[in-house]
């Protein structure tokens, strides 16, 4: 059977019509799932929980790691004791040790234990693992690395600084 001119027209505006609804919705859901993500400064606030401290941390997409500013640090079994220096408190908390990292920085290699903790940041709750290691001449107590950073939703704008206070 010959479709004739009148059902040629229907079928191509009918599939000109899908393919524009496809087309307009996809524009639309692009811009709202770019919104999704916060965009942080190069230095924020960041909280540790469960203990309630609030310390200066510095972001560094270049850092595979995240590290944490300890005074002390006393590794016994499968447990880690440290203590946070003044600047963040001073308290002594122990954590369950979950291995060690070779770690590469300005001044040499090092190994550090890692711990995980839970930190909240521009108003998310982020499990992390993150190295315990002496950041006392450094001017903020945290370093933010990029696997952190992979578990919120976040944009680095390292012109900004303190974009969202860390509220969780």
């Amino acid at each position: 059977m010959r479709k004739n001119k009148a059902d040629k027209k229907s079928e191509f505006l009918s599939r000109f019509s899908i393919r524009a609804f496809v087309v307009f919705f996809t524009l639309i859901a692009l811009p709202a799932a770019a919104s999704e993500k916060k965009t942080i400064g190069e230095v924020e606030d960041l909280v540790l929980l469960p203990w309630g401290v609030t310390i200066g941390a510095r972001i560094d997409t270049g850092a595979a790691t995240s590290s944490l500013d300890v005074c002390e640090v006393n590794v016994k079994g499968k447990l880690v004791e440290f203590t946070l220096p003044d600047r963040c408190g001073g308290a002594k908390y122990t954590l369950p040790l979950r291995g060690w990292k070779q770690v590469k920085s300005a001044t040499g290699l090092s190994r550090r234990p890692v711990v995980k903790i839970e930190i909240c940041i521009a108003g998310q709750k982020i499990p992390t693992k993150v190295t315990l290691t002496d950041r006392s001449l450094l001017e903020y107590p945290f370093l933010l690395g990029r696997n952190t950073l992979r578990e919120g939703k976040f944009i680095v704008d390292v012109g900004l600084e303190k974009t969202i206070p860390p509220a969780c």
